[in-house]
């Protein structure tokens, strides 16, 4: 994380130190690093990998189970 540090001079007004902050902040980039951040998702874990596949598998075979009794209604073929 890069750090932007301004400090005040004894003459210059606050307006002054804003627009030399956003000045530093536009030419660290962080703007544009954070908007970049802004639709990134985290990784799942192991853990919840292992789960959904396990739910996945269950879920399949208790599918195949229902079509080999012929409780699932046959899909109608598609033209």
């Amino acid at each position: 994380m890069i750090r932007i540090e301004v400090k005040r001079d004894s003459t210059e007004s606050s307006s002054g130190v804003l627009r030399r902050f956003s000045k530093r902040v536009q030419g660290a980039n962080i703007v544009r690093h954070a908007k970049t951040l802004r639709f990134t998702e985290r990784p799942l874990s192991h853990y919840k990998k292992k789960k959904s596949a396990l739910v996945r598998l269950e879920r399949r075979a208790a599918y195949e189970k229902l079509k080999k009794l012929g409780k699932v209604p046959t899909a109608p073929a598609r033209r």
